[in-house]
């Protein structure tokens, strides 16, 4: 760029107070110092801007790499599993006999669950009546006038 010493400046200052003059100067070089700011804030924001593109394509860069690491690692793994699956598989017919190979990757289907078919009855008659009175368990089923009658206060009933 230009390079200006103290010496140019105060020589440019003179010329420009005998050209335009004591009265305007100061506006003048109001009006050229905001002009000067607003290109020094344009050159900032175009350098902004190049060092933000610059840096947009470092990171596409690291993450084209990220990717291809990843895709390794996940080809890697894939092979180490379907090598383990042979194996497995090979194992599975030498221990069955059958030669049948362990392709559906699922252990043999469990028998299908059946109940107990236990007597709650049974069990629930099984506990103490001072227990079942404790806890508040009907013994008998009792319909909702019944209930009402037996449960009326003294002297009440009609």
């Amino acid at each position: 760029m230009l390079d200006f010493g103290f010496d140019k400046l105060a020589l440019i200052g003179a010329v420009a107070l005998i050209v335009i003059g004591p009265e305007k100067l100061p506006r003048v070089a109001r009006t050229v110092g905001t002009l000067l700011g607003k290109a020094q804030r344009y050159v900032a924001d175009v350098k902004a801007e190049v060092n933000r593109s610059i840096e947009l394509e470092e990171l596409q860069k690291m993450k084209t790499q990220f990717q291809t690491a990843v895709n390794d690692v996940e080809q890697s793994v894939r092979q180490e599993v379907d090598s383990a699956t042979q194996a497995l598989n090979q194992t599975w017919g030498d221990v069955s006999g059958e030669g049948a190979s362990y392709e559906s990757g699922l252990p043999a289907p469990q028998p299908e669950y059946r109940h107990p078919k236990k007597n709650w009855r049974l069990k629930r008659g099984a506990t103490p009546l001072w227990f079942k009175q404790k806890a508040g368990v009907r013994r008998h089923t009792q319909s909702g006038a019944a209930r009402v009658a037996r449960f009326r206060p003294p002297g009440t009933r009609t």
